[in-house]
């Protein structure tokens, strides 16, 4: 039997902050409701598709080495038009391709300049994240980490907690399939790394909703 503090919370429990916060994003969304409850160390996350690919977006830092040809081997940063600049290539599509495309892309185009040009592209550091931090947190909206951020780091990037804040109250609410989930955490937990709390990270999309 699990014990009275891991029961699922009433929507009434919200503070009116939280409220009026998930209330605005479930009307953005269309959503019609804060969707399935479930503590931290029973969550089952589900893995990627064993096809999916990392696709190039806007932000992304890529290296670029072009075999035999030091003057071509660069880095660079995509731009918001989704385009990077190279020698002798101008502006190259690069947003939406999976690195390898983006190297048989890149060879293709060179072949006008030098013979059998052998290009590889790898992703030097990719973009920010961007999560939406709501309830009673000092800093509400928009925040962007680092891939791969913690739960923990994004509420130190968010200035922490107000004073009416219950902090073992935290929750993430995410879309899988489609379907909303609730993913509740106790701080206490995060800062001393018991549990699967810690090791969570956070996904684009994913709004951190402190009551």
């Amino acid at each position: 039997m699990p014990s009275p503090l891991r029961q699922p919370p009433p929507s009434s429990r919200l503070s009116p902050r939280a409220l009026l916060a998930c209330a605005a994003l479930l009307l953005a969304s269309g959503c019609t409701g804060l969707g399935k409850y479930v503590w931290v160390d029973e969550y089952q996350e589900k893995p990627p598709p064993p096809d999916a690919s990392y696709r190039i977006a806007a932000g992304d830092l890529l290296n670029i080495r072009v075999w035999n040809q030091e003057a071509l081997t660069t880095q660079a940063r995509v731009r918001e038009d989704g385009r990077i600049s190279l020698l002798f290539l101008d502006d190259v599509e690069a947003a939406g391709h999976s690195p390898a495309m983006l190297s048989q892309q890149i060879s293709t185009r060179l072949k006008d300049y030098i013979n059998h040009p052998v290009v590889t592209v790898a992703l030097e550091q990719a973009r920010p994240i961007k999560v939406t931090m709501v309830g009673e947190i000092n800093r509400i909206g928009p925040l962007e980490i680092e891939p791969g951020s913690s739960l923990l780091q994004a509420l130190a990037g968010a200035g922490g907690f107000t004073e009416y804040a219950h902090k073992d109250r935290v929750f993430v609410m995410r879309q899988e399939d489609g379907t909303p989930v609730r993913i509740r955490f106790r701080y206490d937990d995060l800062i001393r790394a018991e549990g699967r709390a810690p090791t969570f990270r956070l996904r684009p999309g994913d709004v951190v909703v402190v009551e």
